[in-house]
């Protein structure tokens, strides 16, 4: 009898109180095989004090990345449509690089323009930017701030613990330093009589080592600071760009094709990210700076690199006789068309490092659109 009223005292309590239930529902479930838990491909609990992902042993890490792909893919790997972005842009951003080559060496019109601009752009351009110039064109200098901008991303990937973010960094910078190698490989042709050095000098070693440098900072830091890396990225790269020619290091056509080869290479290691490769799935946001910012240099880039080619094909006549009118021209058509790669590549950079990172729902892959609020 009195077990018997225990029992209906303890259900009395349980009909009133509707949190009860909740206590016992993992057990009901365990209980029961028709109920489908949807968190089982985490595994149990583990007992003792709560742990991180990042403090998971290997096995355990690979374990829940298992399980997270079950629940979600886009938890451990970016959407197949970014990842494809990056693969056709990155080879198209590589092609062109060889393209520009291609057309500045085995052309008349080519060869023409780049000896033009590397004579002329010493006494061209205004004294103070010549001796802004004139301070960057020093190797010690571009080496130092190179990797001092690497070594900052490096260490926000590392703090952060993005340990595959860390291993792209690593192959990115292996294939740059193997792409700088194909300088003494590429062949240069004898087509005019030129004052600058009759040897290939493409890429530029220095101009790679600067965009770099400013991409693997864009890679490694955290979304709140990407579009400030972009906007570094742009004007560093820019920068050495011009400080090579003007120094009479490089031809143009050498400077706009190390740009581009380092922004297709970075965008085919991200066709490679995974798991801490990307953000933390808990703080991937859409960020209004990387929207603005990337629109802003993919359009601006666009723009100036249209500029620069309508210059270049107004000065087109007079280059094969190195006439005097079209010295001017040329030299604003290459420093545009320098400003007008770096804007258009680190922008792509941007909008795409965003995408791989922080992978949103199927509203889009910025992110879903502000809307009204509701009442």
């Amino acid at each position: 009898m009195v077990g018997g009223a225990s029992d209906a005292r303890s259900a009395a309590d349980n009909a009133s109180d509707p949190f009860a239930a909740l206590g016992s529902g993992s057990a009901a479930a365990s209980a029961s095989p028709n109920v489908i838990d949807p968190l089982a491909g985490l595994g149990s609990p583990a007992r003792g004090p709560s742990r991180g992902l990042d403090d998971l042993d290997p096995l355990d890490s690979g374990e829940v990345d298992r399980g997270l792909a079950k629940l979600d893919p886009l938890a451990v790997r970016p959407r197949i449509s970014s990842r494809v972005l990056c693969a056709v842009f990155g080879l198209l951003l590589i092609a062109a690089g060889f393209g520009i080559w291609w057309v500045c060496v085995f052309t008349e019109d080519g060869q023409s323009y780049d000896e033009l601009v590397w004579k002329n752009l010493v006494t061209g351009v205004p004294g103070a930017v010549g001796g802004l110039m004139s301070l960057v064109a020093q190797s010690w200098l571009v080496i130092a701030i190179s990797c001092l901008l690497a070594v900052i991303g490096v260490v926000s990937a590392l703090v952060r613990r993005r340990w595959w973010l860390v291993g792209q960094i690593v192959v990115f910078a292996a294939v740059c330093l193997a792409v700088t190698r194909i300088k003494g490989v590429l062949p240069r042709p004898f087509i005019i009589n030129t004052d600058s050095p009759a040897a290939n000098s493409a890429p530029s070693g220095h101009t790679m080592l600067a965009a770099a440098c400013a991409v693997i900072l864009l890679l490694a830091v955290p979304r709140a600071a990407r579009a400030l890396a972009g906007i570094i990225g742009v004007i560093w790269s820019w920068t050495v760009g011009v400080s090579v020619i003007y120094g009479q290091w490089h031809r143009p056509s050498d400077v706009a094709m190390s740009i581009l080869l380092v922004a297709g290479l970075a965008l085919i290691v991200l066709v490679f990210t995974r798991t801490s490769g990307m953000d933390e799935p808990g703080s991937r946001v859409s960020s209004v700076s990387v929207q603005i910012v990337s629109s802003v240099l993919i359009t601006g880039g666009l723009l100036l690199l249209a500029y620069s080619a309508y210059v270049i094909w107004q000065v087109v006549p007079g280059l094969n006789i190195s006439a005097s009118w079209a010295v001017s021209g040329s030299i604003v058509s290459a420093i545009v068309g320098v400003a007008g790669v770096a804007a258009l590549t680190f922008g792509l950079l941007l909008a795409l490092r965003h995408i791989t990172a922080a992978p949103l729902s199927r509203l889009g892959l910025i992110g879903a659109p502000p809307a009204p609020p509701q009442r």
